[in-house]
């Protein structure tokens, strides 16, 4: 039965994330109706003028500004979505995120250091348009992972997912700790810190997208080409060995697939919570515990709510609330209902 509902959902989800684009396009500080757009969109395609009514800035906002937001919005979504889905498998647990492991505490504290030191870039990677707190954010979340997986190592080689996981913990409260040291020391930059901890799309440009969207991609890939040996994991290590699958380098690599995506989605659009959480459990309920539809439908669900949670943030007009704010109010909310309709059987499969 869940093999005929999947598809179903996928055209869904696939249907609401088209409206969701529209809808992203349209909402903001300028308003546009759906005739401007359409308008717009002939212009580009057809060459032909816009509507004399038009004003001359329509076109320089929609395709300067919304579209490549709405794009990113979509990349980072939808990466969130398919890591808090591998992680989940990875340690059999279903209170896992795409964080768990140290990503976004690492993303932070680079992401403060390049703020409060006043990094700036010029030559190739100024061209490129890579941004000082992106690159060290995207570095910092990336080493926090490897550093999780050096201390777990000490403790088991390969390393079990409960060393992983507890390294990953133990990492995040050290970086959460400097980082709250910076900021005692700094506190000149203390709003541009927290801001960005929050999670916010606005000043997303062209130049972003092709800088961290192969790294999502590559990510998203790597997870993708695991769907089978990640069904293989929620069987348990002995069953998955017994079935030849060499459980500790499986898990090596889709943890460092999604951990790729992840740092990229940080790096992108700072911390933004409960999406790796929400959209997996969301899915799940349909399309049961295969990776080959999750994984899909995650990474849907999980474009779909950042867009939606952009568009809320900008639905105020010109006061812009951190994307971050927006997902945590909705997401706070569903976990206290998976704590209790699941209770004790929650954090396992």
């Amino acid at each position: 039965m869940i093999r005929h509902i999947s598809a179903p959902l996928i055209l869904v989800l696939s249907l609401a994330l088209v409206l969701a684009f529209f809808g992203g396009l349209l909402v903001g500080s300028v308003r546009f109706s759906p005739a401007n757009l359409y308008w717009a969109f002939l212009s580009l395609f057809k060459g032909a003028a816009l509507e004399p009514a038009l004003e001359s800035t329509t076109a320089l906002v929609l395709f300067e500004i919304r579209l490549p937001r709405v794009l990113l919005a979509m990349a980072v979504g939808a990466s969130l979505g398919v890591s808090g889905a591998a992680f989940q498998g990875i340690f059999r647990n279903s209170l896992a995120d795409p964080y768990v492991i140290g990503a976004s505490s690492g993303a932070a504290l680079g992401a403060a250091l390049a703020m409060v030191t006043g990094l700036s870039f010029s030559g190739p990677l100024a061209e490129l348009g890579i941004s000082p707190v992106s690159l060290c954010a995207f570095a910092g979340s990336l080493g926090a992972v490897f550093l999780a997986f050096i201390i777990s190592r000490s403790v088991e080689n390969p390393p079990s997912a409960v060393a992983l996981l507890l390294a990953g913990t133990a990492l995040g409260t050290f970086f959460s700790s400097l980082l709250s040291l910076i900021l005692a020391l700094k506190d000149r930059d203390l709003h541009r810190v927290y801001y960005w901890l929050l999670g916010s799309l606005n000043g997303a440009s062209w130049p972003e997208l092709p800088a961290m969207l192969p790294v999502m991609i590559i990510g998203c890939l790597i997870v993708f080409l695991s769907h089978r040996p990640l069904d293989l994991l929620l069987q348990g290590e002995e069953v998955a060995e017994s079935l030849g699958a060499d459980v500790r380098k499986t898990r090596l690599i889709i943890a460092l697939g999604a951990s790729l995506a992840v740092a990229a989605a940080v790096s992108a659009a700072g911390i933004i919570g409960f999406v790796g959480l929400i959209a997996p459990h969301a899915v799940r309920m349909v399309t049961g515990p295969s990776h080959r539809r999750l994984l899909p439908a995650s990474a849907l669900a999980g474009a779909l709510l950042v867009v939606l949670a952009d568009i809320a943030a900008r639905a105020f007009g010109s006061m812009e609330l951190p994307i971050g704010v927006i997902t945590s109010l909705g997401g706070a909310p569903f976990f206290i209902y998976l704590l209790a309709r699941h209770g004790r059987h929650l954090g396992r499969f």
